[in-house]
């Protein structure tokens, strides 16, 4: 870490796994779906403010497109969520194809031999590339170029993009989901590392405070929360994030959220980005950076 490592480890540190964190979080998602895509801010906030806690593992399933078509939601459709709570996308660029899907995951499951972190950033790098830029991610020239955005070592990502290694981490991914019955993506699996009790499912997309609430459930208490960062290195640190997600993040209106980046991006701090279904915002980097990924 470089420059404002301190300022970040003050915030930040905790995020990151451990061995001795009593939860364990399995997120079951497909990187293609806007569904999964619109996790991103309540997963965001629960990491910053409770990420002590536990930790989180993406868990990819292949061509769940079909089962989510015949699995209606029990929660609200994505036409009909709240504004503030879904993420920017063109919803027409999920890609349903079966052997598309099963690429890009095996794409993810290379960058996890980098380590967790490392596939959890590629994973938010993949879905930007796809949902803000619209690019076809399934070309392999694409996926080496978001492995470089994720700071990955690409070499070593290219040579595990077909290997052994990756195949059966996918199968052992495909395994689990089958094994804890997941019918609908996202959904997310808590367990306690401490005992042998069962864990908690939650199937689709809901508002933050159902997840804090089963986090809290899991714990068997109400933790103070970790102080939340200043705005500005919130951005520091992410980089690139959503109007949506820093609304949640700092439970602030879209509007309340505008004026704040406004004042920003006047200071030469930050960088509008008009996405098709919504507003980014880049952090404008000084030379000095304390970006590491969650």
């Amino acid at each position: 870490m470089r420059g404002n490592g301190s300022r970040c480890d003050q915030y930040f540190s905790h995020c990151h796994g451990h061995p001795q964190k009593p939860i364990e979080i399995f997120m079951f998602i497909d990187p293609t779906n806007p569904e999964c895509w619109d996790l991103e801010p309540a997963i965001k906030k629960l990491k910053i403010l409770y990420g002590r806690f536990f930790s989180l593992r993406p868990i990819v399933i292949v061509s769940i497109a079909t089962l989510n078509n015949k699995t209606k939601k029990k929660n609200l459709s994505r036409d009909n969520m709240e504004a503030v709570s879904a993420m920017p996308c063109d919803a027409g660029l999920q890609n349903d194809s079966p052997p598309a899907s099963y690429n890009i995951s095996l794409a993810l499951k290379a960058a996890e031999l980098q380590g967790r972190k490392a596939g959890l950033q590629f994973l938010r790098n993949l879905q930007e590339v796809l949902f803000v830029k619209k690019q076809d991610v399934t070309k392999e020239k694409t996926l080496l170029q978001i492995a470089e955005m994720a700071r990955l070592d690409v070499k070593e990502f290219k040579k595990d993009l077909h290997s052994a290694n990756a195949i059966t981490a996918l199968q052992c991914d495909i395994k689990i989901a089958a094994e804890m019955d997941v019918k609908e993506l996202p959904t997310l699996a808590f367990f306690n590392t401490r005992y042998k009790d069962e864990g908690l499912k939650v199937s689709g997309n809901y508002p933050y405070y159902i997840y804090e609430e089963v986090l809290f459930e899991m714990l068997d208490e109400r933790p103070k929360p970790s102080e939340t960062p200043p705005l500005e290195l919130f951005l520091e640190y992410f980089q690139f994030v959503a109007a949506q997600e820093i609304a949640i993040v700092y439970d602030l209106s879209l509007e309340e959220v505008e004026r704040q980046m406004k004042r920003l991006a006047f200071a030469n701090k930050v960088k509008r980005v008009q996405a098709k279904q919504g507003v980014f915002w880049r952090y404008v980097n000084s030379g000095i950076s304390c970006f590491l990924p969650l």
